[in-house]
Protein backbone atom coordinates (compact mmCIF):
# COMPACT_ATOMS: atom_id res chain seq x y z
CA UNK A 1 0.00 0.00 0.00
CA UNK A 2 0.62 3.42 -0.77
CA UNK A 3 0.74 4.18 2.89
CA UNK A 4 3.65 1.50 3.86
CA UNK A 5 6.55 3.17 4.97
CA UNK A 6 7.66 6.29 6.42
CA UNK A 7 11.59 6.87 7.15
CA UNK A 8 11.85 5.77 10.29
CA UNK A 9 10.22 2.22 9.06
CA UNK A 10 12.96 2.53 6.34
CA UNK A 11 15.51 1.85 8.15
CA UNK A 12 13.85 -0.07 10.92
CA UNK A 13 14.38 -2.46 7.73
CA UNK A 14 17.85 -2.81 7.73
CA UNK A 15 18.16 -3.67 11.53
CA UNK A 16 17.16 -7.97 10.77
CA UNK A 17 18.97 -10.42 12.45
CA UNK A 18 22.58 -10.39 11.14
CA UNK A 19 22.04 -6.78 9.87
CA UNK A 20 20.86 -5.70 5.91
CA UNK A 21 21.12 -8.73 3.76
CA UNK A 22 22.84 -7.62 0.71
CA UNK A 23 22.30 -9.82 -2.55
CA UNK A 24 25.37 -11.80 -3.09
CA UNK A 25 24.22 -13.62 -6.43
CA UNK A 26 20.78 -14.46 -8.31
CA UNK A 27 18.91 -16.93 -6.35
CA UNK A 28 21.25 -16.41 -3.03
CA UNK A 29 22.13 -13.76 0.12
CA UNK A 30 25.48 -12.60 1.86
CA UNK A 31 25.58 -13.44 5.67
CA UNK A 32 22.74 -15.72 5.71
CA UNK A 33 23.45 -19.20 7.69
CA UNK A 34 24.81 -21.80 4.79
CA UNK A 35 21.87 -23.92 4.40
CA UNK A 36 19.91 -20.35 3.06
CA UNK A 37 22.65 -20.07 0.00
CA UNK A 38 20.48 -21.99 -2.86
CA UNK A 39 21.24 -22.66 -6.21
CA UNK A 40 20.00 -20.47 -8.78
CA UNK A 41 17.08 -23.26 -10.00
CA UNK A 42 16.82 -23.95 -6.43
CA UNK A 43 14.64 -23.30 -3.53
CA UNK A 44 12.25 -25.76 -1.68
CA UNK A 45 10.44 -25.60 1.09
CA UNK A 46 12.97 -26.66 3.43
CA UNK A 47 15.25 -24.50 1.98
CA UNK A 48 13.04 -21.65 2.54
CA UNK A 49 12.41 -22.85 5.59
CA UNK A 50 16.20 -22.59 6.62
CA UNK A 51 16.37 -19.30 5.44
CA UNK A 52 13.13 -17.66 6.84
CA UNK A 53 13.34 -18.34 10.33
CA UNK A 54 10.73 -16.55 12.76
CA UNK A 55 13.43 -14.18 13.98
CA UNK A 56 13.40 -13.41 10.35
CA UNK A 57 9.84 -13.34 9.77
CA UNK A 58 9.66 -11.52 12.82
CA UNK A 59 12.04 -8.98 11.92
CA UNK A 60 10.65 -8.22 8.11
CA UNK A 61 8.85 -4.92 7.33
CA UNK A 62 6.52 -3.89 5.17
CA UNK A 63 7.71 -2.66 1.81
CA UNK A 64 8.62 0.77 1.28
CA UNK A 65 6.19 3.03 0.08
CA UNK A 66 7.03 5.06 -3.07
CA UNK A 67 4.70 8.12 -1.97
CA UNK A 68 4.02 7.70 1.87
CA UNK A 69 0.86 8.83 3.55
CA UNK A 70 0.92 12.51 4.30
CA UNK A 71 1.45 13.26 8.03
CA UNK A 72 -1.68 14.41 10.52
CA UNK A 73 -1.98 17.82 10.89
CA UNK A 74 -0.64 18.90 14.27
CA UNK A 75 -1.76 22.23 15.96
CA UNK A 76 1.61 24.16 16.48
CA UNK A 77 2.90 24.72 20.33
CA UNK A 78 3.94 28.53 20.89
CA UNK A 79 7.45 28.37 22.42
CA UNK A 80 7.94 29.37 26.06
CA UNK A 81 8.98 32.50 27.12
CA UNK A 82 12.44 32.53 29.10
CA UNK A 83 11.91 33.71 32.53
CA UNK A 84 14.30 36.32 33.73
CA UNK A 85 17.72 35.72 35.37
CA UNK A 86 19.07 37.97 37.90
CA UNK A 87 22.21 39.38 36.30
CA UNK A 88 25.42 38.08 38.15
CA UNK A 89 28.41 40.03 38.62
CA UNK A 90 31.79 37.73 36.48
CA UNK A 91 34.21 35.80 38.32
CA UNK A 92 37.48 36.74 37.28
CA UNK A 93 39.22 32.77 36.22
CA UNK A 94 41.78 31.61 38.57
CA UNK A 95 45.39 31.83 37.17
CA UNK A 96 47.12 28.57 36.23
CA UNK A 97 49.75 27.63 39.18
CA UNK A 98 52.98 26.86 36.83
CA UNK A 99 54.03 22.93 36.56
CA UNK A 100 57.42 21.70 36.03
CA UNK A 101 57.48 20.03 32.85
CA UNK A 102 57.88 16.19 33.29
CA UNK A 103 60.39 14.72 30.51
CA UNK A 104 58.89 12.32 28.75
CA UNK A 105 59.18 8.37 29.83
CA UNK A 106 61.09 6.47 27.04
CA UNK A 107 59.33 4.08 25.36
CA UNK A 108 59.79 0.49 26.76
CA UNK A 109 58.65 -2.19 23.17
CA UNK A 110 57.18 -5.45 24.46
CA UNK A 111 59.24 -8.51 24.72
CA UNK A 112 58.58 -10.09 21.37
CA UNK A 113 55.98 -13.01 22.07
CA UNK A 114 57.90 -16.19 20.63
CA UNK A 115 57.09 -17.60 17.29
CA UNK A 116 54.40 -19.96 16.59
CA UNK A 117 56.35 -23.14 15.45
CA UNK A 118 54.04 -25.02 12.39
CA UNK A 119 53.62 -28.27 12.75
CA UNK A 120 54.74 -30.28 9.98
CA UNK A 121 52.29 -31.84 8.15
CA UNK A 122 52.37 -35.80 9.35
CA UNK A 123 53.95 -38.03 6.63
CA UNK A 124 51.78 -41.14 6.15
CA UNK A 125 53.09 -44.87 7.31
CA UNK A 126 53.38 -47.14 4.34
CA UNK A 127 51.29 -49.87 4.02
CA UNK A 128 52.20 -52.94 5.04
CA UNK A 129 53.63 -55.63 2.63
CA UNK A 130 51.70 -58.87 2.91
CA UNK A 131 53.33 -62.08 2.13
CA UNK A 132 51.62 -65.34 2.00
CA UNK A 133 53.23 -67.64 3.31
CA UNK A 134 55.62 -70.61 2.09
CA UNK A 135 54.30 -73.99 2.94
CA UNK A 136 57.39 -75.85 4.62
CA UNK A 137 59.44 -78.37 1.99
CA UNK A 138 58.53 -81.98 2.47
CA UNK A 139 61.15 -84.57 2.94
CA UNK A 140 59.68 -87.13 0.44
CA UNK A 141 56.86 -86.16 -1.25
CA UNK A 142 54.04 -88.36 -2.63
CA UNK A 143 51.88 -88.45 -4.72
CA UNK A 144 48.42 -87.70 -3.37
CA UNK A 145 45.48 -89.62 -5.13
CA UNK A 146 43.05 -87.54 -7.79
CA UNK A 147 39.78 -86.85 -6.21
CA UNK A 148 36.67 -87.83 -8.04
CA UNK A 149 34.79 -84.46 -8.50
CA UNK A 150 31.53 -84.97 -6.77
CA UNK A 151 28.45 -82.45 -9.04
CA UNK A 152 27.41 -79.85 -7.38
CA UNK A 153 23.56 -80.06 -6.99
CA UNK A 154 21.03 -77.96 -9.10
CA UNK A 155 19.52 -74.84 -7.79
CA UNK A 156 16.09 -74.22 -7.88
CA UNK A 157 14.93 -70.51 -8.88
CA UNK A 158 13.27 -68.76 -6.13
CA UNK A 159 10.90 -65.76 -5.89
CA UNK A 160 12.53 -62.33 -7.06
CA UNK A 161 12.86 -59.86 -4.31
CA UNK A 162 11.74 -56.38 -5.77
CA UNK A 163 12.09 -53.23 -3.29
CA UNK A 164 8.72 -52.22 -1.54
CA UNK A 165 6.57 -49.60 -2.93
CA UNK A 166 6.62 -46.25 -1.18
CA UNK A 167 4.02 -45.76 1.35
CA UNK A 168 2.05 -42.89 -0.03
CA UNK A 169 1.48 -39.80 3.06
CA UNK A 170 -1.80 -39.60 4.62
CA UNK A 171 -3.98 -36.82 2.90
CA UNK A 172 -3.60 -33.65 4.84
CA UNK A 173 -6.36 -33.36 7.53
CA UNK A 174 -8.34 -30.20 6.75
CA UNK A 175 -7.99 -27.17 8.46
CA UNK A 176 -8.82 -25.90 11.34
CA UNK A 177 -11.18 -22.84 10.42
CA UNK A 178 -11.80 -20.22 13.53
CA UNK A 179 -14.78 -18.32 14.17
CA UNK A 180 -14.51 -14.72 13.01
CA UNK A 181 -15.03 -12.13 15.83
CA UNK A 182 -18.11 -10.17 16.36
CA UNK A 183 -18.04 -7.60 13.29
CA UNK A 184 -19.24 -4.14 12.99
CA UNK A 185 -19.28 -2.75 9.60
CA UNK A 186 -16.18 -0.88 8.63
CA UNK A 187 -14.28 -1.56 12.22
CA UNK A 188 -11.68 -3.38 12.00
CA UNK A 189 -10.46 -6.09 14.58
CA UNK A 190 -6.63 -7.87 14.77
CA UNK A 191 -7.68 -11.97 15.25
CA UNK A 192 -5.87 -15.38 14.81
CA UNK A 193 -6.18 -15.23 10.73
CA UNK A 194 -7.75 -17.44 8.63
CA UNK A 195 -5.66 -20.75 6.59
CA UNK A 196 -6.31 -19.56 3.04
CA UNK A 197 -4.46 -15.82 3.36
CA UNK A 198 -1.05 -14.85 5.50
CA UNK A 199 2.41 -13.48 4.55
CA UNK A 200 3.85 -13.31 1.79
CA UNK A 201 7.72 -12.97 2.79
CA UNK A 202 10.90 -11.56 0.51
CA UNK A 203 14.08 -10.04 0.10
CA UNK A 204 14.44 -6.76 -2.08
CA UNK A 205 17.17 -4.65 -2.00
CA UNK A 206 19.08 -6.01 0.75
CA UNK A 207 15.99 -6.17 3.13
CA UNK A 208 13.47 -8.55 4.67
CA UNK A 209 9.90 -7.44 3.42
CA UNK A 210 6.21 -8.58 3.46
CA UNK A 211 3.20 -8.13 2.35
CA UNK A 212 -0.42 -10.31 2.01
CA UNK A 213 -1.59 -12.80 -0.12
CA UNK A 214 -4.07 -15.60 -0.25
CA UNK A 215 -4.40 -19.14 -2.13
CA UNK A 216 -6.47 -18.89 -5.24
CA UNK A 217 -8.10 -22.04 -6.45
CA UNK A 218 -6.20 -23.15 -9.51
CA UNK A 219 -5.81 -26.76 -11.77
CA UNK A 220 -2.94 -27.43 -10.15
CA UNK A 221 -3.41 -26.30 -6.74
CA UNK A 222 -0.31 -23.93 -6.59
CA UNK A 223 -1.29 -20.60 -6.86
CA UNK A 224 -1.53 -17.29 -4.57
CA UNK A 225 -2.66 -13.82 -5.38
CA UNK A 226 -0.92 -10.63 -4.20
CA UNK A 227 -0.98 -7.26 -5.04
CA UNK A 228 1.82 -6.10 -7.99
CA UNK A 229 3.67 -3.85 -6.52
CA UNK A 230 4.79 -6.61 -3.90
CA UNK A 231 6.69 -8.43 -5.93
CA UNK A 232 7.60 -5.64 -8.66
CA UNK A 233 11.50 -5.80 -9.37
CA UNK A 234 14.39 -8.19 -10.91
CA UNK A 235 15.86 -8.23 -7.25
CA UNK A 236 12.72 -9.78 -5.92
CA UNK A 237 14.40 -13.24 -4.08
CA UNK A 238 13.77 -15.78 -1.90
CA UNK A 239 10.09 -15.40 -1.88
CA UNK A 240 7.61 -17.59 -0.07
CA UNK A 241 4.15 -17.73 1.22
CA UNK A 242 3.14 -18.60 4.80
CA UNK A 243 -0.51 -19.53 5.71
CA UNK A 244 -2.38 -18.26 8.67
CA UNK A 245 1.21 -16.53 9.87
CA UNK A 246 1.22 -14.96 13.79
CA UNK A 247 3.79 -14.16 15.54
CA UNK A 248 3.10 -17.03 18.22
CA UNK A 249 2.50 -19.18 15.88
CA UNK A 250 4.63 -18.67 12.48
CA UNK A 251 4.10 -21.38 10.92
CA UNK A 252 0.82 -23.19 11.74
CA UNK A 253 1.08 -24.57 7.77
CA UNK A 254 3.81 -24.71 7.11
CA UNK A 255 5.86 -23.12 4.81
CA UNK A 256 5.40 -22.65 0.83
CA UNK A 257 8.29 -21.45 -1.61
CA UNK A 258 7.44 -19.40 -4.68
CA UNK A 259 9.27 -21.82 -7.38
CA UNK A 260 12.02 -20.18 -9.88
CA UNK A 261 12.80 -21.41 -13.08
CA UNK A 262 15.94 -22.68 -14.18
CA UNK A 263 17.57 -19.19 -14.28
CA UNK A 264 16.73 -18.45 -10.48
CA UNK A 265 13.54 -16.02 -11.77
CA UNK A 266 10.66 -16.46 -9.40
CA UNK A 267 7.82 -17.98 -11.45
CA UNK A 268 5.51 -14.43 -11.23
CA UNK A 269 3.01 -13.27 -13.11
CA UNK A 270 2.22 -9.39 -13.53
CA UNK A 271 0.82 -7.68 -16.57
CA UNK A 272 3.69 -6.37 -18.45
CA UNK A 273 1.83 -2.85 -18.99
CA UNK A 274 2.58 -2.63 -15.12
CA UNK A 275 5.72 -2.98 -15.48
CA UNK A 276 6.43 -0.69 -17.88
CA UNK A 277 3.89 2.27 -17.09
CA UNK A 278 4.72 1.90 -13.51
CA UNK A 279 2.52 1.64 -10.46
CA UNK A 280 0.47 4.73 -10.93
CA UNK A 281 -0.17 4.95 -14.78
CA UNK A 282 -0.91 1.14 -14.96
CA UNK A 283 -2.59 1.46 -11.19
CA UNK A 284 -5.60 -0.57 -12.57
CA UNK A 285 -3.33 -3.56 -12.81
CA UNK A 286 -1.82 -3.96 -9.50
CA UNK A 287 -2.90 -7.78 -9.13
CA UNK A 288 0.05 -10.77 -9.48
CA UNK A 289 -0.13 -14.50 -9.09
CA UNK A 290 2.76 -16.58 -8.24
CA UNK A 291 3.12 -20.33 -8.38
CA UNK A 292 4.36 -21.65 -4.91
CA UNK A 293 6.06 -24.98 -5.04
CA UNK A 294 5.04 -28.11 -2.38
CA UNK A 295 5.50 -28.23 1.44
CA UNK A 296 7.97 -29.72 3.03
CA UNK A 297 5.87 -32.83 3.14
CA UNK A 298 5.49 -32.60 -0.72
CA UNK A 299 1.45 -31.45 -0.95
CA UNK A 300 0.30 -28.66 -2.84
CA UNK A 301 -1.05 -25.14 -0.65
CA UNK A 302 -4.06 -26.00 -1.64
CA UNK A 303 -4.59 -29.59 -0.82
CA UNK A 304 -3.98 -28.32 2.66
CA UNK A 305 -5.12 -24.80 3.07
CA UNK A 306 -7.95 -24.37 1.01
CA UNK A 307 -8.87 -21.66 -2.10
CA UNK A 308 -10.60 -18.42 -2.92
CA UNK A 309 -12.37 -18.76 -5.95
CA UNK A 310 -11.42 -15.88 -8.20
CA UNK A 311 -14.67 -14.09 -9.63
CA UNK A 312 -13.98 -11.34 -12.46
CA UNK A 313 -17.03 -9.13 -13.94
CA UNK A 314 -18.77 -8.61 -10.58
CA UNK A 315 -19.07 -5.15 -10.31
CA UNK A 316 -17.40 -2.09 -8.09
CA UNK A 317 -20.79 -2.38 -5.26
CA UNK A 318 -20.48 -5.27 -2.88
CA UNK A 319 -23.45 -5.25 0.00
CA UNK A 320 -20.32 -7.14 2.28
CA UNK A 321 -16.88 -7.92 1.59
CA UNK A 322 -14.47 -9.40 4.58
CA UNK A 323 -11.00 -7.71 4.53
CA UNK A 324 -8.04 -9.15 5.45
CA UNK A 325 -4.26 -8.14 5.99
CA UNK A 326 -1.45 -8.36 8.13
CA UNK A 327 -0.75 -4.89 9.08
CA UNK A 328 3.05 -3.56 9.58
CA UNK A 329 4.06 -4.89 12.84
CA UNK A 330 0.81 -6.47 14.37
CA UNK A 331 1.56 -9.83 16.22
CA UNK A 332 -1.65 -10.94 14.18
CA UNK A 333 -3.76 -10.47 11.18
CA UNK A 334 -6.61 -7.75 10.68
CA UNK A 335 -10.18 -8.60 9.44
CA UNK A 336 -12.99 -5.81 8.55
CA UNK A 337 -16.25 -6.30 7.17
CA UNK A 338 -17.78 -3.53 4.97
CA UNK A 339 -19.53 -2.69 1.77
CA UNK A 340 -17.78 -1.47 -1.32
CA UNK A 341 -18.38 0.93 -3.43
CA UNK A 342 -16.93 2.70 -7.01
CA UNK A 343 -14.18 5.20 -7.06
CA UNK A 344 -12.73 6.72 -10.27
CA UNK A 345 -9.85 8.72 -10.10
CA UNK A 346 -9.82 12.48 -10.97
CA UNK A 347 -6.04 12.32 -11.22
CA UNK A 348 -5.07 12.08 -14.41
CA UNK A 349 -1.70 10.70 -13.27
CA UNK A 350 -3.48 7.78 -11.74
CA UNK A 351 -6.24 6.80 -14.36
CA UNK A 352 -8.91 4.13 -14.03
CA UNK A 353 -11.70 2.92 -11.75
CA UNK A 354 -11.47 0.90 -8.44
CA UNK A 355 -13.49 -0.21 -5.58
CA UNK A 356 -13.15 1.36 -2.53
CA UNK A 357 -13.81 -0.16 1.53
CA UNK A 358 -13.85 2.05 4.74
CA UNK A 359 -12.10 -0.34 7.32
CA UNK A 360 -10.69 0.93 9.75
CA UNK A 361 -6.36 -0.17 10.94
CA UNK A 362 -4.88 -1.55 7.59
CA UNK A 363 -1.67 0.31 7.02
CA UNK A 364 1.57 -1.05 5.28
CA UNK A 365 1.97 -4.65 5.24
CA UNK A 366 -1.99 -4.98 4.28
CA UNK A 367 -1.17 -4.92 0.37
CA UNK A 368 -2.55 -7.61 -1.25
CA UNK A 369 -4.84 -8.69 0.98
CA UNK A 370 -7.58 -10.56 -0.35
CA UNK A 371 -11.77 -8.59 -0.55
CA UNK A 372 -13.62 -11.97 -0.07
CA UNK A 373 -17.26 -12.07 -1.47
CA UNK A 374 -19.75 -14.36 -0.07
CA UNK A 375 -17.38 -15.56 2.65
CA UNK A 376 -18.57 -18.85 3.97
CA UNK A 377 -16.99 -19.68 7.94
CA UNK A 378 -17.63 -23.28 7.51
CA UNK A 379 -14.29 -23.67 4.88
CA UNK A 380 -12.86 -20.19 5.66
CA UNK A 381 -13.07 -19.69 1.78
CA UNK A 382 -15.01 -16.78 -0.32
CA UNK A 383 -15.35 -15.63 -3.69
CA UNK A 384 -11.97 -13.20 -4.30
CA UNK A 385 -13.04 -10.16 -5.88
CA UNK A 386 -10.34 -7.73 -5.59
CA UNK A 387 -6.81 -7.22 -3.15
CA UNK A 388 -5.55 -4.17 -0.97
CA UNK A 389 -3.59 -1.88 -4.08
CA UNK A 390 -4.31 -0.03 -6.85
CA UNK A 391 -5.09 3.75 -6.88
CA UNK A 392 -1.76 5.08 -4.85
CA UNK A 393 -0.82 1.21 -4.18
CA UNK A 394 -4.14 0.72 -1.71
CA UNK A 395 -4.46 3.90 -1.02
CA UNK A 396 -2.60 7.09 1.28
CA UNK A 397 -4.89 6.71 4.64
CA UNK A 398 -4.86 3.82 6.96
CA UNK A 399 -8.97 3.64 7.05
CA UNK A 400 -9.73 3.44 3.33
CA UNK A 401 -8.41 0.76 0.97
CA UNK A 402 -8.47 0.22 -2.83
CA UNK A 403 -8.39 -2.86 -5.23
CA UNK A 404 -7.69 -2.67 -8.96
CA UNK A 405 -11.11 -4.20 -10.27
CA UNK A 406 -11.02 -7.54 -11.43
CA UNK A 407 -11.98 -7.64 -15.06
CA UNK A 408 -11.38 -9.16 -18.54
CA UNK A 409 -7.48 -8.43 -17.68
CA UNK A 410 -7.59 -10.12 -14.37
CA UNK A 411 -8.95 -13.08 -15.89
CA UNK A 412 -6.22 -13.34 -18.88
CA UNK A 413 -3.39 -12.97 -16.25
CA UNK A 414 -4.97 -15.54 -14.60
CA UNK A 415 -5.48 -17.76 -17.43
CA UNK A 416 -1.82 -17.29 -18.57
CA UNK A 417 -0.62 -17.94 -14.63
CA UNK A 418 -2.23 -21.34 -14.73
CA UNK A 419 -0.79 -22.30 -18.30
CA UNK A 420 2.40 -21.09 -17.17
CA UNK A 421 2.00 -23.25 -14.17
CA UNK A 422 1.24 -26.19 -16.15
CA UNK A 423 3.74 -26.41 -18.04
CA UNK A 424 6.68 -26.19 -15.31
CA UNK A 425 5.39 -29.09 -13.54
Amino acid sequence: MRRTLTMAVVAAALLVPGGPLPMAATGSVAGAAPAATVAAGRWTAREARSFWSAERMASAVPLPSVHPAPPEPVDPVPPAEPEPVDPVDPVPPAEPEPVDPVPPAEPTLPDPAPGATPIPAATPAPPPVVTEPLPAPSASPAAAPTPTPTPAPAMKPGPTRTAPAPVPLPAPAPPVVPRLPALTAGIGQNFDGIPVAGRMFLVKGGGAYFCTASVVSSPGRNLVLTAAHCLLGSDTQQVAFVPKYTKAKPQPYGMFPVVRDAAGRSRIWIDPRYRSRGVDRAAALDVAFAQVGPDARGFPVESVVGGNRLVTGAGYAHARITLIGHPSSAARPRVCANRTTKFTSSDAQIPGSFLRINCTGYPGGTSGGPFLNRYDARTGTGDVVGVIGGWKTGGDRTDTSYSSYFGADIRKLYEKAVAGAKAAR
